[in-house]
């Protein structure tokens, strides 16, 4: 069986890709799946609907069409990993953690300890709360191991 992990949050470091190649190298039989990573895109999804003058109406159009990737990804996984990084503020992936909640999906938030305080809500309906991509490979391990069954 394949274990779908779908990767919420920040977009300005490489957390995705060590998480990725760890679990490769663990072996692990994992798909991962992630919102649209590329800033420019994701502001652009909307576009394809007709332009706007009005910097609103286009975000909005293009949260409503990037919403149907995230929403979709987060229904299929397994498990989510959602990544609060120090530069920005990250609204969307609290709210994805918010939709994993409702939806009782696990996740596991992924931050420094310079957020436990700001996320203390999101951190509280978390299955695991993690502060480096090799601690996420570890509970990755751990869930997958042949051994727990």
């Amino acid at each position: 069986m394949t274990f779908k992990v779908y990767l919420s949050g920040e977009i300005h470091t490489d957390w995705r890709e060590q998480i990725i190649e760890g679990s490769k190298a663990a072996n692990l039989d994992i798909k991962f799946s992630s919102a649209v990573t590329v800033h420019e895109a994701s502001d652009a999804a909307g576009d394809c609907l007709g332009e706007e003058v009005n910097g609103f109406w286009r975000d909005h159009k293009s949260a409503k069409v990037n919403a149907i990737r995230t929403k979709t990804l987060i229904e299929q996984c397994d498990l989510a990993v959602i990544r609060f990084g120090e530069q920005y503020k990250q609204w969307n992936a609290a709210f994805d953690a918010g939709y994993c909640a409702a939806l009782n999906k696990p996740y596991i938030t992924l931050h420094s300890e310079a957020l436990i305080h700001p996320l203390k809500e999101v951190d509280g309906s978390a299955q695991a709360w993690a502060t480096t991509p090799e601690q996420v490979v570890e509970i990755l391990t751990y869930l997958l191991s042949d051994q727990l069954s």
